[in-house]
């Protein structure tokens, strides 16, 4: 088997990985308003697809 004969640096492993990131196209806006990634629970509200996952303690 092949193996480096040096270690990979953080300056290549970093470019290597720079299109690793993620764009802005890819949010989703929850029915609150909140802009939350695709596939999770709101963190604002607690909702994922219209349903309530994570009970909101407020102190108001």
């Amino acid at each position: 088997m092949a193996n480096p004969k040096k270690r990979t640096s953080k300056s290549k492993k970093g470019m290597r990985r720079s299109h690793h990131h993620l764009s802005a196209v890819n949010f989703v806006y929850c029915s609150c308003g909140e802009a939350t990634l695709p596939h999770t629970i709101c963190p604002s509200c607690g909702k994922y697809r219209g349903r309530q996952f994570l009970r909101r303690e407020d102190n108001e």
